[in-house]
């Protein structure tokens, strides 16, 4: 973990409401949080605490929330639509509890199809997932459907597309909640090791704290707060 730079997240007075009727429902009630570069933190909480709300507002995904949110030191207030579609696309990886993999490309194609977005040539593109999977264990998998693989092995496959274009965040949302739990340490420990290796930053939800004590700070929030 690095010390050096700004915040790679910068989250301040963070809000987000819904109402139902005639009753308003706070979900995160001014939540202030930074990520440092390198830096892998873990977001802990019980179901219903606000983590998925937050790692979606912190993702850009929906609108209607409070406060600022700075990524690489911009504010995403101030971006219009497009402009919040290239700083997912170009600062953050993504990796979900369920993997949401395309199932009629391959391992390596899940992890090449992003990199294409951005521009780059595909013979790097190809390289670069290739190599990617191979170091999560996958080297024997490449050309495999998701229908293939294991549940294990398709999230390594999403950890592989979520760090495919160097992203400097990535947010992952209950991502071996899914497994069982030795494959859930296993996977776990391949996609610390990856983000580390990688130099990206992360925040990770999740509700299990022998999980949350392997990296490098646990936040902990609780009733839309963080405490």
């Amino acid at each position: 973990m690095s010390d050096a730079g700004a915040p790679v997240l910068d989250v301040r007075g963070l809000t987000r409401s819904f109402t139902q009727g005639d009753v308003t429902i706070e979900v995160l009630r001014g939540v202030d949080l930074s990520v440092g570069p390198g830096e892998i933190v873990a977001l802990l909480g019980p179901s219903g605490s606000g983590k998925s709300t937050l790692l979606q507002a912190v993702g850009l995904l929906e609108g209607g929330f409070g406060g600022s949110i700075r990524i690489g030191g911009v504010e995403a207030a101030g971006l219009d639509q497009q402009g919040r579609t290239e700083m997912r696309r170009d600062k953050l990886g993504f990796v979900y509890q369920f993997h949401h993999l395309l199932p009629d490309f391959s391992a390596t194609e899940n992890v090449v199809l992003p990199q294409l977005i951005r521009d780059r040539p595909p013979a790097e593109a190809q390289a670069r997932a290739e190599r990617l999977l191979t170091s999560l264990g996958l080297g024997a998998r490449l050309t495999h459907r998701p229908n293939q693989l294991s549940g294990g092995e398709q999230q390594r496959v999403a950890v592989a597309r979520a760090l495919a274009n160097k992203p400097a965040l990535v947010l992952a949302d209950e991502p071996t909640g899914n497994l069982d739990e030795g494959t859930a340490n296993v996977v776990l420990q391949e996609f610390l090791r990856l983000v580390r290796e990688e130099g990206s930053a992360a925040l990770i939800a999740t509700h299990n704290e022998r999980l949350a004590a392997q990296m490098d700070r646990v936040l902990r929030l609780h009733e839309g707060k963080l405490g």
